[in-house]
């Protein structure tokens, strides 16, 4: 028998009270008793999100809220400063293309740290720029990005969205959109809300709603205003994930018991515990400015970092992700965030080192779990 351990920086674990809420019988979702569902749902939305607004809920990856960002807010030959810095920055450039939006790639090494002025001097040097696309965390990296410090220079611009993909930062760490001003932030199931992957969010700003009356792109779908008027009725414009929706409803309730900053705190400790213990074994860190939601960790000189991640998988029951594109096979990744906990820290870094045993790494075995311990021992 093996034991299986998700720690890939999505789809995540779930907890055992949200799988027993969605295998419940199906309802309809016309029916009061989703409504009931949905009006607490969007309350506890908006405390995630740090927001007034309504947050949007969509049927799809967090990909398809990404694309609504493009969509629903801009029109063609609009220009947006779009931060490319891993594969889903290249992502936003990906949608902008598509759809006939002029992006203005900022192209920064992967895993390097983004200086906020870099944002700023693209501001001024080209006027007009309708939105500025970015990450909270580029997972394809584990790079934490300076969203405070970003939105804090696109509020000077009256006409400039602020939008943000944190798919792998709304749960993980604070972003929130009122206080900083962030105009969009899109979220998704998979990660630190512990659900199955198939359900995307928006938080959107009374700004960016004005934006949406000048958007000229078509849209059907993710026609955000049609969501919003039926959000207020505790609706869905089209047939909604019903049993992820419910789902929802008790991971929120999760959160909002453990308390936003508890839920924060733990991310960090257990993304430096998995740090310090990789790094205990001689290991090098990825990011320059690593995120708590997930960490990339170099494969050492001469191994291959899928052989780590196969390894891993195939041979002790950890599935964390490998690299990817430009990364493959140069690092491997494991995730913090969501439904995880000391235990699974303790585990992966135990895993790490009898991967790299195999592997023919030459390190001290047991260093890697005795400071991942030690770091872990007030959580």
């Amino acid at each position: 028998m093996q034991k299986r351990y998700l720690l890939a920086p999505g789809p995540t674990q779930i907890p055992p009270e949200v799988l027993l809420k969605m295998a419940e019988p199906i309802i309809h979702h016309r029916n009061p008793m989703f409504e009931t569902v949905v009006e607490e749902v969007r309350e506890n939305l908006k405390y995630l999100f740090g927001t007034k607004n309504e947050v949007l809920i969509f049927s799809s990856s967090g990909t398809g809220a990404m694309e609504g960002a493009v969509t629903n807010m801009l029109s063609p030959g609009d220009k947006a400063i779009v931060v490319r810095s891993g594969k889903f920055g290249e992502r936003w450039a990906n949608i902008c293309k598509a759809y006939g939006v002029e992006a203005i790639n900022i192209d920064l090494p992967w895993g390097d740290v983004l200086d906020p002025g870099v944002i700023e001097k693209a501001l001024k040097e080209n006027p007009g720029v309708k939105a500025v696309y970015t990450q909270a965390t580029e997972t394809s990296t584990g790079t934490r990005f300076p969203t405070k410090e970003i939105a804090a220079i696109v509020k000077n611009y009256p006409d400039t969205l602020m939008v943000v993909d944190g798919i792998t930062g709304v749960g993980v760490f604070a972003l929130p959109m009122d206080e900083w001003g962030i105009d969009i932030l899109v979220g998704g199931s998979q990660k630190a809300l512990m659900l199955p992957p198939g359900l995307a969010f928006a938080g959107v700003s009374d700004k960016a709603w004005e934006f949406n009356k000048n958007s000229k792109i078509p849209k059907f779908y993710f026609n955000w205003a049609k969501e919003l008027d039926n959000l207020k009725k505790n609706q869905t414009n089209f047939t909604p994930a019903i049993s992820l929706i419910i789902g929802l409803r008790e991971s929120l309730k999760m959160i909002k018991e453990e308390g936003l900053e508890n839920v924060y705190k733990r991310s960090e400790i257990l993304a430096n515990a998995t740090r310090e213990g990789a790094m205990a074994l001689g290991l090098k860190i990825f990011s320059r400015n690593p995120s708590p939601a997930v960490t990339a960790i170099y494969a050492p000189e001469g191994i291959d970092g899928q052989a780590i991640y196969k390894t891993l998988w195939k041979k002790y029951g950890v599935t964390g992700a490998g690299g990817q594109d430009q990364l493959k096979g140069k690092i491997f990744r494991l995730a913090t965030l969501g439904y995880a906990d000391k235990y699974d820290v303790i585990t992966a870094v135990a895993a790490i080192e009898f991967t790299l045993k195999d592997l023919g790494y030459k390190f001290q075995m047991g260093a890697g779990v005795a400071k991942a311990v030690d770091c872990l021992k007030d959580l």
